[in-house]
């Protein structure tokens, strides 16, 4: 009777054990995501960042992808992991408090896709939205050539509920998410919309971009640009607008040439753009105005007057915003939207020794002296600096501070890479002042 009972609770744990079984991501695209899974409990590692910060606390997480994104509103962060060689899945955490959120159930990207998949956040109608997408091949066999096309796979911030969309596409693309909608686009004027709250996709002919009638111009080197509420914003050789709403030389900062105006950079709500001064003015030859112009109607806010530098770089800094939209920093550039107060900094040869990464809300921004890129910055080039918007004038911090890559819920973010090649984050609360 004994040897009966060994092997019927033999055969019941064997039972348990196959019903319990895999991976727990065998789910169809738009179920519900896996519990969450507790990383260590071990206190984060020390580095040394600016004194803002506090490192007796925080949280920290590692083997991590290059890219994490943020939902400001319901303070998450996502991030990727690496199942298997080609596998993937997206894991949350609470900003404040580094407590895991739900996880996503792994997936393959298209072949040749890459290392990790790119990862960024959108939000739409007061919902917020984590976005992986990847672009490669699918399709080939005996009969068929593999055809390339982009992958989407968009989380709803708070329950982790997945929507896959897949579109064709003929060349490696650009995907943004600083819009109500997800762009996709060829860097020229092809371009398509996914709605992140309807699941609908809108591919956009070149022959319907919505030129101005009173600008010849725009219909050279016409570029799709971003997502407006109110359409998409394009640009053209002599000015840049959005479909069906305004155009620039109708909403041209004072004192600038109406037919200059260059978007060089979308933040949520905004747009960045480069102006000449106007025609006849004595300093037309060394100065560019910058301004900040609200996204949907093109009204411009704040404005500031930079040196012209040297040589043209091949790409502008991106604007970052701080979490609740006060400030914007792109570059060498700081503006103040709230005060209507803006600030270049620069040396009187048109050089631009300070670039900045971060601004909090607080009004503080980071960033570094001599550093080729924020990019740059972030990864320890350069001399980090720290600088309060209110007074203007950057402090230096000692050579090894770490520059915060950003800021959610009071939390700083830093990133760091151990021995074995292996991300890690971590998120350090800001001191009470």
């Amino acid at each position: 009777m004994t040897l009966v009972a060994c092997v019927a609770a033999l055969a019941l744990l064997l039972l348990l054990s196959m019903c319990g079984g895999g991976e727990g991501g065998g789910k169809a695209a738009d179920d519900r995501p896996e519990k969450p899974v507790r990383d260590s409990a071990a206190p984060p590692a020390r580095l040394s960042v600016p004194s803002a910060y506090d490192t007796g606390q925080g949280w920290e997480i590692s083997n991590v992808s290059p890219e994490y994104a943020i939902a400001r509103e319901s303070g998450r962060i996502a991030h990727l992991e690496r199942v298997e060689e080609s596998r993937f899945r997206l894991r949350t955490l609470d900003a404040a408090t580094g407590r895991p959120g739900w996880t996503g159930a792994p997936w393959h990207p298209p072949a040749g896709a890459g290392r990790f998949p790119r990862l960024l956040a959108v939000a739409k109608e007061g919902r917020e939205y984590f976005v992986t997408w990847s672009f490669g091949t699918a399709g080939e066999d005996a009969l068929n050539t593999a055809g390339t096309f982009v992958a989407l796979d968009v989380y709803d911030a708070v329950d982790g509920t997945r929507q896959r969309f897949e579109i064709a596409w003929p060349t490696a693309p650009t995907v943004s998410g600083t819009g109500p909608g997800i762009l996709v686009s060829d860097g020229g004027t092809r371009s398509a919309v996914v709605d992140p709250v309807s699941g609908e996709v809108t591919e956009i002919p070149p022959a319907s971009l919505g030129h101005p009638k009173d600008c010849r111009g725009c219909r050279r080197l016409t570029e799709v640009r971003g997502v407006t509420a109110k359409g998409l914003l394009l640009s053209g050789d002599t000015g840049f607008w959005v479909r069906g709403g305004w155009y620039s030389a109708n909403v041209a900062p004072s004192r600038t040439d109406p037919a200059s105006g260059v978007p060089t950079s979308v933040a949520p709500g905004f747009v960045l753009a480069k102006w000449q001064p106007a025609k006849g003015s004595k300093d037309a030859g060394t100065y560019d105005i910058w301004a900040v112009h609200e996204v949907t109607t093109g009204k411009p806010l704040v404005q500031a007057r930079c040196h012209k530098p040297a040589i043209e770089p091949g790409e502008y800094p991106q604007a970052m915003l701080s979490p609740e939209g006060a400030y914007l920093v792109a570059g060498n550039l700081a503006f103040d939207l709230e005060q209507r107060k803006a600030h270049c900094f620069e040396e009187s040869d048109g050089s631009k020794p300070l670039t900045l990464t971060t601004v909090t809300d607080a009004g503080t921004a980071y960033g570094a002296t001599s550093a080729r890129s924020p990019a740059d910055a972030l990864a320890g080039g350069g001399d980090p600096i720290e600088l309060d918007l209110a007074t203007a004038v950057p402090q230096a911090l000692s050579p090894n501070v770490r520059l915060p890559g950003a800021e959610a819920a009071g939390v700083g973010i830093f990133s760091w890479t151990d021995a074995k090649d292996r991300l890690h984050l971590i998120g350090y609360p800001r001191r009470e002042e």
